[in-house]
């Protein structure tokens, strides 16, 4: 990766277009595609507690960054992300240090709030009552932000910010923050487009990382009715046309809107796949053409029952919408 392959945080660090995502990395393979994707140029990536192989990535991190092993740990960015049981203030560095512990590393050199709602506090991911609803916490998301800024002061992380948050939600920590979040990472892919929210990012100094960008094929739960993204016959055209696969056109599309883009693989072919989209460029109107594939279609909907204020408090992007939280680890 050369260096025009960086958004600049509001921070004047630089984060690679082009991260792996770890989402649904299975142990006995995350750590592998870790070591593949550091050996293909990959300088980022994305991992969280809830996704349960953070030790597997950790060993993939002592094996390949260090003195005398070629990649230097400043050379690579690691982002992880604060859990919904954890937001209490008092949670927020032990947390985190047990992040660090798992990745091996010193340092993250970027924390997110997870989600903008909080369960109640404890080791139970998802804390349920005996009829199996969600056990929820009312911690205000902005005291949980003041925690987070002093990880920053302590060294601890390098940058932090956001991660399923909408406009209003944006707003509201930067309403308090001394130290303003840098990202905020969303579900974004060409059936889910995020015009207005990147837009509302880039005004606010935020830069945006899109989560399943290839619309997550390879989710349990997917509907046999569902829109098949790499099959979409635009992207399928302009996939001939540059001689590269749909995946690369889409990631491209997102690199050029100036988006992060964090395509998940454990497959070797496909992770050196997903990096090579800086040999071609697409023209504006093939960008707007993708873009117009816009659909406001989720592959990552959570369903949950709760109550009407929780339900405000909770939403990312739809208030009015019921979600249930089988699949809550995005």
């Amino acid at each position: 990766m050369s260096m025009n392959d960086f958004a600049v945080l509001s921070t004047g660090r630089k984060i690679p277009l082009v991260g792996l995502g770890t989402w649904k990395s299975e142990l006995g393979l995350v750590k592998q595609a870790v070591i593949w994707a550091l050996q293909s140029g990959y300088r980022h990536i994305d991992c969280a507690p809830i996704y349960g192989n953070e030790t597997e990535i950790g060993e993939a991190f002592q094996e390949m960054m260090g003195p005398e092993k070629g990649i230097r740990r400043e050379d690579v960015f690691v982002t992880s992300k604060l859990w919904n049981t954890k937001h209490h203030p008092d949670d927020v560095e032990p947390s985190l240090l047990k992040t660090l512990k798992d990745l091996k590393l010193e340092y993250l050199d970027l924390y997110l709030i997870h989600w903008p709602h909080a369960f109640q506090r404890g080791d139970t991911p998802f804390p349920r009552k005996e009829d199996g609803t969600l056990l929820y916490d009312n911690i205000d998301y902005k005291l949980t932000w003041a925690a987070m800024e002093k990880l920053v002061g302590k060294g601890l992380v390098r940058a932090i910010g956001l991660s399923n948050f909408n406009s209003r939600q944006i707003n509201d920590i930067l309403s308090v923050a001394s130290i303003k979040p840098t990202v905020l990472q969303v579900e974004s892919h060409p059936y889910l487009a995020q015009v207005e929210l990147l837009a509302h990012c880039r005004d606010r100094g935020l830069v945006m990382t899109a989560y399943s960008p290839l619309g997550s094929p390879d989710r349990a739960w997917k509907h046999p009715e569902e829109p098949v993204l790499l099959a979409e016959p635009a992207i399928a055209a302009l996939a001939k046309k540059y001689n590269k696969t749909p995946a690369q056109i889409i990631i491209r599309w997102q690199t050029q809107r100036g988006v992060v883009t964090i395509p998940k693989s454990v497959t070797q072919s496909r992770i050196k796949e997903n990096i090579q989209v800086f040999d071609f460029t697409l023209e504006p109107e093939e960008m707007n053409q993708v873009t117009a594939l816009h659909r406001g279609w989720r592959y990552i909907v959570p369903t949950i029952t709760v109550t009407v204020s929780q339900t405000c408090h909770f939403h990312a992007h739809h208030p009015t919408e019921h979600y249930s939280l089988v699949y809550l680890t995005h």
